[in-house]
């Protein structure tokens, strides 16, 4: 994380939502139907966060062609799986398979091309890819990976009806995640909530973050009100450092995001996603040279 928790506990100033994105259906990789919620028209970046793409379906014909080999340079790319399998394989000589509940933090860094592609000719295959951007001074690290099982990511049974899956991050109970080392200094939990439950999570000053709504409905509690966000729904949270989110349904399943805000120019083309158009270019020239 590189902030302790007795850092981020003072006054608390709770979060509430700026804006309830709804996505925009679209289409990527070799035909892979998805809804688009960062990186879309309403929303097209939340910095660090350059993309945030939610695929579900039990039709094959929606998923089968997957995301064959492509490249990236300059960001992080993180896929995490509801349901189903997708294999992945790079240049580098990675390759696995990742089922329900398995995580896949990417860091591009100077350069890499993979494919993921889905393990399976039928059944619900369901997700997100989150793109998270690497600051200037990272931007052509070595590639580097971060891959558990579900079995490997820890669940926080906080109270009855309350289960927090920790993937990144440290919760206000202490529970860490496996994927460690990130620059940004993410939290990424995935949080079930019960009937008439709630829970509250404290959150970084200068990070910016969101909620993702996969079943049912919150309300997220501002110290002026509250807000609603439903399933398949993203919610941006606003300035605060604690977010207090009560269920709405009888069964509530979210994500919880957040990372450091960089406050650095943003130059992007497709997979590449650096801070000047001249390393745009530069980018271009070093995959077509065979340099990735």
């Amino acid at each position: 994380m590189g902030v302790q928790l007795s850092e981020r506990v003072g006054q608390k100033h709770h979060c509430g939502i700026d804006q309830v994105i709804s996505g925009q259906s679209t289409s990527d990789g070799a035909g892979v139907r998805l809804t688009r919620y960062i990186g879309s028209q309403s929303l097209p970046e939340l910095d660090p966060f350059l993309l945030l793409d939610f695929f579900e379906s039990d039709d094959p014909n929606d998923y089968i062609a997957g995301f064959p080999s492509h490249p990236h340079r300059g960001f992080e790319t993180v896929t995490y799986l509801l349901a189903g399998k997708m294999r992945h394989e790079d240049n580098a000589g990675h390759g696995g398979v990742i089922e329900a509940g398995g995580i896949q933090w990417m860091t591009a860094g100077r350069g890499i091309i993979h494919s993921e592609m889905p393990e399976q000719e039928h059944g619900r295959l369901a997700g997100f890819q989150l793109w998270v951007n690497l600051p200037a001074k990272d931007k052509l690290c070595d590639p580097a990976y971060h891959e558990y099982p579900k079995d490997q990511i820890p669940v926080e049974h906080r109270t009855p009806g309350v289960d927090i899956n920790v993937i990144t991050g440290v919760t206000s109970e202490g529970t860490a995640g496996p994927v460690r080392g990130v620059v940004t200094r993410p939290l990424y939990f995935d949080i079930r909530l019960s009937s008439g439950t709630s829970i509250e999570e404290l959150i970084p000053p200068d990070h910016a973050g969101f909620v993702f709504v996969s079943e049912g409905e919150i309300s997220v509690r501002s110290d002026t009100g509250s807000d609603t966000v439903a399933a398949r729904q993203l919610g941006v949270l606003g300035p605060g450092n604690a977010v207090h989110i009560d269920s709405k349904a009888s069964s509530v399943r979210f994500l919880l995001v957040a990372a450091q805000v960089l406050n650095e120019p943003i130059a992007r083309y497709g997979p590449f996603v650096m801070n000047t158009h001249a390393e745009i270019e530069q980018a271009i020239r070093d995959f077509n040279a065979g340099k990735f």
